[in-house]
């Protein structure tokens, strides 16, 4: 039946079609006409009929499998493009596989497309894009040359005298919808509404620059001599790319997970943990454990077991960390309790929130009953560590600072806790609060008295100029705040980090580019490196003319960096300011002070005004320095 279709449609969609756009017109499948796995099941959103199945960490088994017998026109290379709907749960519901070839069940996945696609009619289809979620778009996976961040086969080779193929793909998240593929020849490219079934433009994108030359930074690491520290996530795929020249912390991405170190019961993997702590102490870098308890990432076995055994394993759990990593220096003891608790039962959710006290309403007093055990029982285990807990899309959401801090001041009331951790991952900067919010956010949680560390920042973006406005942006208000005493990258070579489509990476790992710094990458050194212009001291000028406009003199600074230059002079107006402030401006690029009010300043008797001053070198900006106008 799903032949017959597939061939009916085809016929349709080709003779509508001129004769000159039939080689590069698209195979399109509708994601219900296959072969349906048990798990999987038909719905509707509005007009558009999709399947979905379970949720499910590992490769999908045969249930959670559906199959196409797709006719190719021609033999050839074709490009994959699949259109989905990302639920509202982001990156917990944007995940499915695809084999890696035709008639395979070999399986690669795709991950994080929750903020990429495509869904404006006119917009080319890459495999890039900001569409977003909760809405319907279409993605490419086949990367183009010159293009990265795809998944699967550089090219779906269908060979002469075999134009049926065989399609399968798998489900992982019940979130994602899934609603067609379509095949188009190799290096065509596609609008969203010609993915439709409409002829492919010939006009592709324009390819990226040639990546840069190869490069080793020299170090030393880039906060030496100060006050906070810059880490990374270490993970074996970061390991090769001048580790410890760039940072002086780390943290273990996935190895120190639960579901990473005793996959089996009783079996331990200590590999690449005992790797991580190992470049920690001999480095003198403060060790940082993730994580002890979290919703994710947690031994499938933990989830069948009843409650009495799951609390005896966690006792196990912790005493087997805190027996082989006795010097840790900051201890993550929950994770994400906002976002992903350890109470689901299935998919390496853990389940045992019961085994630690359980859980009660919404802002009950129970609500924290098993985050407060999980922390009384790290203080039994791990006596020297300072411990942390976790979250994201905290800072940036006000009502979700306020869930934290009260939490955070129940820890407190039982000296449990040492330091509020704050992720800053990418997916949270670009719900776009204003940065204020951020600033705030900040300060309401440093009031709380403990040290603040970002523990798992990226910042995304494809396009060098897009990721380099993210960092500037982003990046200054956590290191800068006082309350901040260090920031951790989750992660920083290309190809290694969880977030490579979105373009997370920051230093190049492809042959012949290897080490190669991407320009925000090449701001985070310069920006904590830089050292703060200043204002001269005792500048004084006298008036001259008093009408608007008047050049009062030109205010001077200094900056020890080389190649800076001093830009964005401004008058102070914040605490400590003067009321005169407003009878001068000053212009941004050159320090020229002028009179700005003439008639307030011919009303005012004083003889001297006293106005402070700022100038940034393009990084920073240096602290408020007076400067005296005199009649």
């Amino acid at each position: 039946m799903f032949q017959q279709r597939s061939a009916l449609l085809r016929a349709c969609l080709l003779a509508s079609l001129p004769l000159t756009a039939l080689a590069q017109a698209p195979v399109i499948v509708e994601a219900e006409t296959g072969t349906l796995g048990s798990s999987l099941s038909i719905a509707s959103l509005g007009d558009v009929t999709y399947i979905t199945g379970l949720n499910g960490t590992t490769n999908p088994t045969a249930d959670r499998v559906a199959s196409y017998q797709v006719t190719f026109p021609s033999a050839g290379n074709y490009d994959l493009y699949v259109r989905v709907y990302i639920g509202p749960l982001g990156g917990n519901d944007d995940s499915f596989y695809i084999p890696n070839g035709f008639g395979s069940l070999t399986w690669t996945g795709l991950y994080n497309t929750s903020q990429g696609g495509h869904s404006a009619p006119g917009a080319t289809v890459t495999v890039i894009g900001a569409a977003g979620q909760n809405v319907w778009k279409w993605i490419r996976l086949t990367n183009h040359p010159g293009t990265t961040g795809g998944i699967g086969p550089n090219a779906w080779v269908v060979p002469d005298g075999n134009l049926t193929q065989t399609f399968n793909w798998g489900s992982r998240e019940d979130g994602l919808f899934f609603d067609k593929l379509a095949f188009g020849p190799a290096g065509t490219c596609y609008t969203v509404a010609q993915l439709n079934g409409a002829p492919g433009t010939a006009t592709c994108p324009p390819p990226p620059p040639p990546p840069p030359a190869a490069y080793t930074y020299p170090g030393p690491p880039i906060a030496t001599g100060q006050a906070k520290f810059l880490g990374s996530a270490w993970s074996p795929g970061n390991a090769s790319i001048n580790f410890a020249n760039y940072f002086n912390k780390l943290s273990p991405e996935n190895a120190g997970k639960w579901g990473s170190a005793e996959p089996q019961r009783d079996v331990f993997n200590w590999n690449d943990l005992d790797t991580a702590y190992a470049l920690a102490k001999n480095n003198g870098w403060p060790f940082h454990f993730h994580v002890l308890v979290w919703g994710n990432q947690q031994p499938n076995w933990i989830d069948e077991l009843p409650v009495e055994e799951q609390l005896a394993e966690i006792h196990e759990w912790f005493a087997a960390v805190a027996a082989r990593y006795p010097d840790i220096d900051i201890l993550e003891v929950a994770n994400e309790p906002l976002h992903d608790p350890p109470c689901t039962r299935e998919n390496g959710g853990g389940g045992y929130c019961d085994a630690l006290g359980g859980t009660g309403p919404r802002d009950s007093a129970t609500e924290w009953t098993w985050v407060l055990n999980s922390f009384r029982l790290a203080r039994q285990y791990f006596p020297r560590a300072k411990l942390m807990l976790n979250d994201y899309s905290i800072e940036n959401e006000t009502p979700q600072t306020t869930r934290y801090i009260n939490l955070i001041k129940m820890l407190k009331s039982e000296r449990l806790i040492d330091i509020v951790g704050l992720q800053g991952h990418a997916f949270s900067q670009s719900e776009a609060p204003p940065m204020t919010t951020y600033r705030t956010n900040l300060d309401r949680i440093a009031a709380l008295g403990f040290p603040i560390q970002v523990t798992e920042l990226d910042v995304d973006g494809t396009d060098d100029a897009v990721q380099l406005a993210g960092m500037r942006k982003i990046f200054p208000v956590y290191w800068d705040h006082p309350g901040v005493t260090g920031v951790t990258l989750w992660g920083y070579k290309q190809n290694s980090h969880w977030r490579n489509a979105q373009g997370a990476w920051l230093v190049w790992s492809q042959a012949g580019s290897e080490g190669a710094q991407r320009p925000a990458m090449n701001y985070i050194i310069k920006y904590v490196q830089d050292v703060l212009p200043q204002v001269s001291l005792h500048q004084q000028f006298r008036l001259g003319g008093t009408a608007n406009g008047d050049a009062v003199g030109t205010v001077l600074g200094t900056d020890t960096d080389a190649g800076d230059v001093l830009s964005g002079w401004q008058i102070y107006a914040g605490a400590g300011s003067t009321s005169t402030a407003s009878l001068f401006s000053i212009d941004p690029v050159t320090g020229v002070l002028s009179v700005a009010d003439a008639t307030a300043l011919a009303a005012d008797p004083s003889t001297s005004f006293k106005i402070h001053v700022t100038v940034s070198d393009g990084y920073r900006r240096s602290a408020p320095q007076r400067v005296t106008i005199i009649r």
